[in-house]
């Protein structure tokens, strides 16, 4: 029997818009593993279900439209802590919106961490 997991494979995807935003400003800075933040944009006007990618302060980018729904429900409804979110791929001679990918992964819950339940 496997204990419980502390993170869970939600997502594999790239940074879209990284080239609009700060991504370049700090594109030393990211490396494999780095850890991200994820913030809504509610009102952003070309999507409605936008969520923001982070490092730090600044704004590297967006999860892909067709990635983003699902999650902006979790945000919206107060889940910011559920998810996890690192970068697994840095390739600077791929084109722009491919150089970054990203992993989201789904945390265990803190009320679960220390209890003897186990993976079926």
């Amino acid at each position: 029997m496997k204990k419980l997991q502390k993170r869970r494979h939600y997502l594999t995807t790239h940074v879209a818009g990284f080239t609009y935003w700060e991504g370049p400003m700090v594109f030393g800075e990211l490396h494999i593993g780095t850890e991200l933040h994820l913030e809504r944009e509610d009102d952003n006007k070309f999507d409605p279900y936008a969520i923001a990618l982070y490092y730090d302060e600044y704004k590297i980018g967006y999860i892909p439209r067709e990635d983003n729904e699902d999650i902006n429900k979790f945000l919206e409804m107060g889940w910011e802590d559920v998810f996890e979110v690192r970068i697994n791929r840095v390739i600077p001679e791929q084109h722009p919106e491919q150089q970054i990918g990203i992993i989201v992964y789904i945390k265990l819950n803190a009320k679960e961490e220390g209890k003897e339940d186990f993976i079926q």
